[in-house]
């Protein structure tokens, strides 16, 4: 049973390091702003409409809550199972479509346009999140979560290895950058967008997140920079001083939330929900709110730094 914590600071807001209390504010505590989901995912920010869309995919709906009335309504539906969001550097919105398998804007009049359904005449798997880089280029992952069932999307047969891929904002062009991520999941720049974190959500034995460095269009090699250990990142977004905050959970009460790692991959801090969260983003008048999208739920929390540009 969720109840508002009456008290500051609030004790779901865990410091795992002394780092993080530069980031905690102990006058905020976490809201929980809806629910009534049954998978929700890839919150993003309309800071002209004060308002957060997301998806909740199993109900084949995006919805929309509204800051200055506290309202929820329904965004789009259908809507193709949604998954990941983001905005363009227009101001637009992009989408992962699990059941039309493709990625897709949203232009300001609300027509669609298909920003990628196939690479090399094959159907992607299931696009499941995405970030846009300074330059307009459109960055995604595309495992197969969204075809292996009828629950996210619809049962199918893959075409093509699990991958990321990357669009060209000018030519619309795309490209495989990299298919040596197990299970590519959430993904994210480093603020300068000198390195691109993938969360590898089937590595074993435990879930990782991966740095690549990033090179014009090219990734290296992925290395290792985070070890779950028996934790599930997700979706994750970074702040303008580098610190990921992950979609976390899975397992145990005190591991579902939002985990906070420095730069340097180190844990320093933790969000206690009372259910696994899949993805977060960056909000509100100075991107200080931190928006968490939970299994069947919205919540918020007012932070002490500010999601980087385009997260």
């Amino acid at each position: 049973m969720w109840e508002m914590n009456d008290r500051y600071p609030d004790p779901r807001v865990r410091v795992l390091d002394p780092e993080y209390n530069k980031y905690r504010l102990p006058m905020a505590s976490v809201e929980r702003l809806f629910t009534g989901c049954r998978w929700s995912e890839g919150p993003v920010w309309f800071g002209e409409h004060r308002a957060v869309i997301w998806s909740d995919i199993p109900n084949n709906r995006m919805l929309k809550w509204e800051e200055e009335t506290g309202q929820t309504s329904v965004f789009r539906k259908p809507a193709d199972n949604g998954n990941g969001n983001t905005r363009d550097r227009q101001g637009r919105l992009v989408t992962c479509l699990h059941d039309a398998r493709k990625v897709i804007r949203t232009e300001y009049d609300g027509s669609i346009t298909t920003i990628a359904d196939s690479y090399q005449g094959k159907k992607l798997n299931s696009p499941n999140d995405v970030v846009v880089k300074s330059d307009g280029s459109i960055w995604f992952t595309d495992p197969m979560f969204g075809i292996s069932g009828f629950y996210e999307g619809h049962k199918d047969t893959s075409e093509l290895p699990m991958a990321v891929y990357r669009v060209d904002g000018q030519t619309g062009a795309i490209e495989k950058v990299t298919d040596e991520v197990t299970g590519p999941n959430g993904l994210a720049f480093s603020p300068d967008e000198s390195v691109l974190y993938i969360v590898a959500s089937r590595a074993e034995p435990n879930r990782l997140i991966v740095a690549c460095d990033v090179n014009g269009n090219k990734l290296s090699t992925p290395r290792t920079f985070i070890d779950a250990q028996g934790g599930t990142p997700d979706g994750f977004r970074v702040d303008i001083e580098g610190n990921l905050w992950c979609g976390w959970g899975m397992g145990s009460d005190d591991n579902d939330g939002v985990r906070v790692f420095n730069k340097s991959g180190k844990p320093i801090g933790h969000i206690s929900l009372p259910e696994r969260c899949a993805n977060v983003c960056f909000g509100g008048r100075y991107r200080n709110r931190l928006f968490m999208a939970a299994s069947h739920s919205l919540y918020s929390i007012y932070t002490n730094t500010q999601g980087v540009a385009g997260g």
